[in-house]
């Protein structure tokens, strides 16, 4: 679902700048979409390693071009005005508190052209929110933010950006899926007295929930489209 929204708002011929790309799975799904020049860039080594072994077999099998490098995103060492889109997903929510990630944000406004596109896929606070008190109707606990994260507020992000970035949109592309999965499928399996783990990612329900179009606002994970000013 993440890959398709963001490749829809990818168009040939720009330069990327992936960040958080972990071993490249998702940058070279975008490179093999649209006729790109991407840079997928990540904090470990080793992330860093695996995604230049996934890419050394496709040489001449993409559409795009890829790299990848390391690097931090609270102190990106491009120029400014580098790039025409940047791709952050589930980077930001793992910085701490919200000056390290108000930080990370500038730091991507500063590397976009004007009127480039920061494509920031991260968990809300109000989606987050919003799942949990669906839950609570069933009966169901709340689900915990993990310790090591810390989601973003959707109104602090469009208040506090709202000098670098124009808000294009935030979609909820999530929504129908957490319903699915965080909602119904754990009250089947409760009902049934099925041993199955709610939690498996990889079952025919999961897949057949993720093509459904997004309803409503239950989505933990959104995506912020933000334009450069």
């Amino acid at each position: 679902m993440e890959i398709r929204e963001i490749l829809a708002r990818l168009e040939d011929g720009d330069r990327v700048l992936d960040i958080g790309c972990a071993n490249g799975f998702s940058t070279v799904q975008f490179a093999a979409g649209k006729r790109i020049e991407i840079l997928g860039q990540d904090y470990i080594p080793e992330m860093i390693e695996q995604a230049k072994k996934r890419s050394a077999g496709l040489v001449g099998k993409l559409a795009g071009r890829v790299s990848f490098e390391l690097g931090d995103i609270t102190a990106l060492a491009h120029a400014p005005d580098s790039f025409d889109k940047i791709v952050v997903i589930r980077v930001v929510i793992n910085l701490g508190e919200w000056a390290n990630q108000l930080r990370a944000l500038k730091q991507c406004a500063r590397a976009l052209k004007p009127g480039g596109l920061l494509l920031l896929s991260e968990a809300t606070v109000q989606g987050w929110k919003r799942l949990n008190a669906f839950r609570n109707e069933w009966g169901m606990a709340d689900i915990p933010m993990p310790p090591f994260n810390n989601y973003l507020d959707e109104n602090r992000v469009i208040e506090d950006c709202s000098a670098m970035f124009e808000l294009a949109e935030v979609v909820n592309f999530a929504s129908s899926y957490y319903v699915g999965t965080r909602v119904l499928k754990p009250l089947l399996i409760q009902a049934l007295g099925a041993k199955i783990a709610a939690a498996d990612p990889d079952m025919h329900w999961n897949r057949w929930f993720s093509r459904l179009p997004a309803s409503g606002d239950y989505g933990t994970q959104k995506l912020f489209v933000l334009r450069k000013r």
